[in-house]
């Protein structure tokens, strides 16, 4: 049995999490630039109309993320 773990582009709008780690090594430091920090809370806010990208909150700010980005950042919730 394969276990997939949750990431940002799993979210609802609404949902909220922790930020576990990144699957992706390039990507990460982008997103730790970014305040995407281990342990740090997460929101879900929005997405476009055609789903692509979302609006999420993360260290007091409103950030936009492309689907590519969200699905490195693994979650707990």
């Amino acid at each position: 049995m394969v276990v997939k773990n949750k990431t940002v582009a799993d979210m609802k709008p609404g949902e909220t999490a922790i930020i576990v780690g990144f699957s992706d090594d390039q990507i990460s430091v982008k997103l730790l630039e970014m305040g995407f920090l281990p342990g740090t809370s997460i929101r879900f806010n929005f997405k476009a109309p055609f789903g692509d990208p979302i609006c999420v909150s993360v260290s007091g700010y409103d950030l936009s993320l492309r689907l590519d980005e969200a699905i490195v950042i693994s979650i707990l919730n």
